[in-house]
């Protein structure tokens, strides 16, 4: 079963994607920068596809399956303390 993304909005805190199969996920605008930085219209400018979620003018990209497997951005990596 292919699980895509049907619909993303946005509270002070968190994005909300729900799902094809009618779940919806609720995930923390710290997960990613860009979008936690974002204006609300640059948010609402987004693309949804058969894999994930596309945001051109914010060069941001965020898959199904990252979602559901619990990852947030991967492009930047936290800085570990010694």
């Amino acid at each position: 079963m292919n699980i895509s993304a049907k619909d993303v909005r946005f509270d002070e805190f968190n994005m909300w994607v729900t799902l094809s199969d009618a779940r919806t996920l609720g995930v923390p605008l710290a997960w990613f920068p860009r979008l936690m930085h974002a204006t609300p219209e640059q948010r609402a400018h987004f693309e949804l596809s058969a894999r994930g979620i596309h945001w051109d003018d914010l060069d941001e990209d965020i898959s199904v399956d990252g979602l559901l497997a619990g990852r947030g951005d991967v492009t930047h990596q936290p800085h570990q303390a010694a």
